[in-house]
C-alpha cells in the first residue's frame, strides 16, 4: 500500500485506500442503477488517488516519471525527449493511475470515465480553467457532473452550471473543503468548458503510445535476445567453415 508523509499532501491524511479495496468497490453491485453506481464510484476514485502538488517535488519521487522497470519506452520518453507530459506521466489505464495512487484532477477524471466506460454509462470529460469533471448522461436522462478528484456529486446539467455556480460550491463545503474552494469553484462553474468524448479524445497521442509501449515491452527484448543468439550461431557456423 502506499503511503505519503502529510508534508507530500495537499489534504492532511489524504492517503490512498489500498489498490485491492479500491478495486473491490468499484465493481458494481447487483441491480445497482446507473445513477446510483456512478455517484459511489465517484466517492470509491477520490479515496483511491491522493492529492500532491504535481510539480513541486522531484519527478522520481512518486513515480510520475515512469521507472524504468515499469516501461522502459515511456522511462526514455520522460527521461529524453523533452516532452513535460512524459516527464510527469499521467496514466491512461485507470488502474495503473490507482496503483500509483497519485494523482490531480485530470487522473481522476480519466479514471472515472474509462470506469463508466465499462459499465456502458455515457459520459463526457470537461476541462474548465484549472480543473477537470466528468459530465455523467443517464438511462434516466439526468446529467450529473462528478467530481472524482474532490469527491464531489453536482446534480446539475452541464447547461445548468453557470446559473447554480453558488449552489454548487457550496456542495464542496458541504464535503468538507475550505471557503477559498467556495470561492474558486463559484467561480469556475460560471467558465467556459471544453468537452472531450472519453480519455482517447482527451488525451489521443498519450492513451495510444502508451497501449503499444505496454504491449512491446515485452515482444521487443524476447526478439532481440532471440535475435542475438541467432546472430551468434551464425557467426559461429561461419568460423566453422
Amino acid at each position: 500500500m502506499n503511503s505519503f508523509d502529510n508534508e507530500y499532501l495537499r489534504f492532511k491524511n489524504d492517503q490512498p485506500a489500498p489498490f485491492e479495496t479500491i478495486k473491490s468497490e468499484i465493481s458494481r453491485k447487483e441491480n445497482e442503477s446507473e445513477t446510483v453506481y456512478a455517484q459511489r464510484v465517484t466517492i470509491v476514485v477520490s479515496k483511491g488517488l491522493s492529492h500532491i502538488e504535481w510539480f513541486d517535488y522531484p519527478e522520481t519521487r512518486f513515480n510520475q516519471l515512469i521507472p524504468v522497470w515499469e516501461n522502459y519506452f515511456l522511462y526514455f520518453m520522460g527521461k529524453y525527449s523533452g516532452i513535460p507530459e512524459y516527464e510527469r506521466y499521467h496514466y491512461a489505464n485507470y488502474e495503473r493511475s490507482l496503483r500509483r495512487g497519485i494523482g490531480i484532477c485530470g487522473d481522476a477524471s480519466m479514471t472515472l470515465s474509462l470506469i463508466l466506460d465499462e459499465h456502458n454509462i455515457q459520459n463526457e470529460i470537461l476541462t474548465f480553467p484549472g480543473h477537470v469533471v466528468v459530465l455523467a448522461k443517464f438511462d434516466t436522462g439526468e446529467e450529473y457532473i462528478l467530481d472524482a478528484d474532490f469527491g464531489v456529486i453536482v446534480p446539475v446539467p452541464a447547461d445548468g452550471l453557470s446559473i447554480n455556480s453558488e449552489n454548487i460550491a457550496n456542495l464542496y463545503v458541504d464535503a468538507g473543503y475550505k471557503p477559498y474552494d467556495f470561492i474558486f469553484f463559484n467561480n469556475m462553474y460560471k467558465q467556459d468548458y471544453l468537452k472531450w468524448d472519453g480519455v482517447k479524445h482527451f488525451i489521443t497521442n498519450k492513451y495510444y503510445f502508451e497501449m503499444i509501449s505496454y504491449w512491446l515491452k515485452w515482444p521487443l527484448p524476447i526478439f532481440m535476445i532471440l535475435f542475438s543468439l541467432w546472430a551468434l550461431r551464425q557467426n559461429k557456423n561461419k568460423s566453422l567453415t
